[in-house]
């Protein structure tokens, strides 16, 4: 039993209301069950009740046991001295607030469907990582459906901000935005946060600058990177990238903020996804075009895939990492997967911040309508998704699927998951 199952029972009202009364023998009529309260303070807020036929509104608290009020110190809270009902599984122990007047408080234990609770008991003590995998087939398509949206729009949620997190330590500067969350992104799963701190320590202003010139823009991005320091055997190319960046360095005073090599990771990558050549395709897209924000806001998915088509310079069809020729031409251009990664992460993102700073809808349709024109991603995740009969065509569908598994199935918060929803109250 957890307070999760009691919030869920409320929520939704699913308690037998049949001359409903407060342990203290009051009549209890609920108006409105309030809004669950994601922040400090009682766990609903804006309740409205009926206390024999006087209207209350206020917050709403709940507990497994009524003593936990005392356990966890709320009559000391003035944030909780307008609590209105006191909902717990068990009434154990009376409860006063600061002035000492009684809690109206309402026992659920014996007004539940003991069948729910042993269903809900079985989800949550699952060994299994999905932990409704062995009922998953029998529930509706239309609840699955209903659940991906839901999934999806969460994800889409917390994207959304952190792109608004990134707005505000900018000043508002969309494309020095744009261009730190593309960074982040073309590091990938590996090497993302060492990108971010690339980008974050190296100002698209500065590359704005140079953005002409191609092996300046490598310069600055491999040089402030750290990979221009140290050198044993750097060939010619290398060289003048060296002289390149340290002049530019001095000139912008780069150095003090410049990465260290030991943030970058090689380790079990495959060489097209060395951070060098990365970096050097990260210049090749700055250098090709003058407005990264307008680029993923404006554009359509045809348009942005080819964009992201693009050869790097002559240097790197050859080359990997700095001064070490690679025995076959490499694998120099972003892969279609990459460049689907890349679009899924950056320009949905976007969209969907670009939605919620403008408070637009038509931008946080054009972000689920980008998600619905890529196809889906392959992971382990969706691979488990796929074996128990889900089809994953798109990369709204992987998105939602993803976002289901981390943030619902882990924790096992099945009572906010529609699916486990079905599963708990099933007839």
């Amino acid at each position: 039993m957890t307070e999760d199952f009691i919030q869920f029972i409320w929520q939704y009202q699913y308690f037998d209301k049949t001359k409903l009364k407060t342990t203290q023998d009051q009549d209890l009529v609920v108006l409105e069950v309030g809004n669950r309260n994601i922040h400090a303070g009682a766990d609903y807020y804006y309740t409205k009740i009926l206390l024999d036929d006087m209207e209350w509104v206020g917050n709403v608290e709940f507990h497994l046991k009524s003593s936990s009020w005392h356990t966890h110190q709320h009559s000391q809270n003035p944030a909780y001295n307008n609590v209105i009902l006191h909902v717990v599984w068990q009434d154990d122990k009376p409860v006063l607030r600061a002035d000492h007047t009684p809690i109206p408080t309402l026992e659920l234990h014996h007004r539940v469907n003991a069948q729910w609770l042993t269903r809900y008991k079985q989800l949550i003590h699952n060994q299994a990582v999905i932990p409704c995998e062995s009922q998953f087939r029998q529930v509706d398509n239309l609840k699955k459906i209903m659940m991906l949206d839901k999934a999806l729009s969460q994800r889409l949620w917390q994207k959304s901000n952190f792109v608004l997190a990134l707005l505000d330590q900018n000043q508002g500067d969309w494309e020095e935005t744009t261009y730190q969350l593309l960074a982040k992104n073309f590091g990938f799963k590996v090497n993302s946060e060492a990108f971010l701190r690339l980008a974050q320590n190296l100002p698209y202003k500065i590359l704005l600058k140079h953005r002409h010139d191609v092996k300046q823009l490598e310069a600055l991005l491999l040089g402030q990177a750290g990979f221009l320091e140290n050198l044993d055997e750097p060939d010619t190319y290398t060289q003048k990238l060296r002289e390149e960046y340290l002049f530019l360095a001095h000139k912008y005073q780069l150095k003090p903020n410049q990465l260290q090599l030991s943030e970058w990771k090689f380790l079990r990558l495959r060489p097209a996804n060395f951070p060098t050549l990365r970096l050097a395709q990260f210049a090749q897209l700055i250098y090709e075009n003058s407005s990264l924000c307008a680029m993923f806001l404006e554009g359509e998915i045809k348009d942005l895939m080819n964009r992201l088509n693009f050869e790097v310079s002559e240097y790197w069809q050859n080359h990997y990492q700095l001064s070490k020729i690679s025995p076959q031409k490499t694998a120099h251009r972003l892969g279609k997967s990459a460049i689907e990664n890349i679009l899924i992460n950056t320009a949905s993102s976007l969209l969907a911040g670009y939605s919620q700073a403008k408070a637009n809808q038509a931008w946080m349709d054009k972000a689920i309508q980008t998600l619905e024109n890529l196809g889906a991603e392959n992971n382990q995740i969706l691979k488990m998704w796929a074996d128990l009969g889900l089809k994953v065509k798109t990369a709204f569908d992987s998105q939602a699927l993803v976002e289901l598994y981390q943030q619902f199935c882990l924790p096992k918060k099945c009572l906010q998951c529609v699916i486990g929803m079905s599963l708990v109250k099933q007839v």
